[in-house]
């Protein structure tokens, strides 16, 4: 069985941030029924035509289309609210207010209801009603001022980690409050600010500033000649290699590595002060020895030496790395209107839990069979309600 068989999740969410959260938990094998509107559906759906964006962040989930702010499209809400374990929400300040499908609302109908809501900046403080991005989430948490050169601004990170690592943190909480619900019996509130998930992943950063006494600083291609990124051979954007030796064995076979023994015996580069001190001569030198190699060749050997090293793997090479091919990260699925499309996988390996991966599903793809199952509508039923407009498929 999938580790989740039998949780089901009423999903109203958008973009990314509570899509990240409902399809991780898809892939651990809950039934994810997500709400959209009517005819546009998830917003993230026409960021380019049929999004690749979307289909990214939406496999293994159904779709139901339905007109939330029709009288009757909140009442077969809330009618197909008891069926669920769990409701989770992203959407922007007040909009869940307005549609008066609030956790009252939604406890009155399924008392023991894990209601789950991602909010930029939470639901109180002084900042609570301003909209938030992945990126504006990024910014107030204190990702770009870590990001960019020594010397120059902050910068824009590249993972979207404000959305999807704050969906990742909700995929936990919910298998937590489902774990408790199966002891207790009782669903509970869950609340997540986009903000404070991020500074989750900054720990290691705060942790070199005195508890806040001061700022981190930004470390551009690393912090040291040791811990740095250098150039291979190539001169493309993402033709380099990054090299991690941080212990004084891991010094020593980089030196080996690069056929310079006479590294260890320089009093420059006697020790991590001096070797800090020195820098430029000591980056010259390994630079001197990357410039001569792929960045794969580089890899291969630092890494086979005992040195943390990798290429920089762009986008592109990740749907072709042998390494991940070979594992299986690499998935091919079929989808009625794009084809054959390449995903990439779930990386939690579960001996006794496999999903395998399904395409994204189309707007309202679902709609008919949710209801007939949730609310035993009929054929007749539900294609009036798909002639008024209510329902969409």
């Amino acid at each position: 069985m999938a580790a989740l068989d039998g949780l089901r999740i009423l999903d109203m969410t958008q973009y990314e941030a509570g899509t990240a959260c409902t399809q991780c938990l898809a892939w651990l094998g809950a039934d994810v029924v997500k709400v959209e509107a009517p005819g546009t559906g998830d917003p993230g759906r026409s960021l380019a035509g049929l999004s690749d964006y979307f289909m990214v962040w939406n496999s293994n989930k159904r779709s139901i289309a339905l007109d939330l702010r029709s009288p009757e499209g909140r009442d077969i809400l809330l009618k197909m609210a008891p069926n669920y374990d769990v409701f989770i929400e992203n959407y922007g300040p007040g909009v869940i207010e307005k549609l008066d499908i609030g956790y009252d609302a939604m406890r009155a109908v399924k008392p023991d209801i894990i209601y789950a809501r991602i909010k930029g900046f939470g639901l109180d403080g002084p900042w609570s009603d301003y909209k938030c991005y992945d990126m504006v989430a990024q910014a107030a948490a204190g990702a770009f001022s870590i990001t960019g050169e020594p010397d120059g601004p902050p910068m824009r990170p590249g993972p979207t980690t404000g959305d999807a690592g704050t969906g990742v943190q909700m995929a936990l909480a919910i298998a937590a409050a489902y774990a408790q619900k199966l002891k207790t019996g009782e669903g509970q509130l869950i609340e997540l600010s986009m903000q404070e998930a991020m500074t989750y992943y900054l720990r290691t950063a705060t942790a070199g500033t005195n508890f806040g006494e001061w700022a981190a600083a930004r470390t551009g291609s690393g912090p040291t000649p040791t811990l740095r990124l250098y150039p291979c051979q190539g001169g493309g954007p993402n033709d380099y290699v990054y090299v991690m030796a941080v212990t004084p064995r891991m010094w020593e076979a980089l030196c080996a590595a690069i056929g310079r023994e006479d590294l260890l015996v320089d009093p420059r580069f006697a020790d991590p002060r001096t070797r800090q001190k020195n820098r430029e001569a000591l980056q010259e030198a390994i630079a001197a020895w990357t410039a001569q190699r792929s960045k794969y060749e580089a890899m291969q050997t630092l890494a086979e030496a005992g040195v943390p090293a990798s290429a920089v793997l762009d986008t592109k090479d990740l749907y072709e790395n042998p390494h991940m091919r070979s594992r299986g990260f690499v998935h091919e699925v079929d989808h009625p209107e794009r084809g054959k499309m390449r995903l990439l996988g779930w990386p939690a390996r579960m001996s006794a839990s496999q999903v395998p991966i399904k395409a994204a599903p189309a707007l309202g793809e679902h709609s008919a069979q949710v209801l007939a199952e949730d609310l035993a509508l009929d054929e007749v039923r539900i294609a009036e309600l798909m002639e008024a407009g209510v329902v969409g498929g």
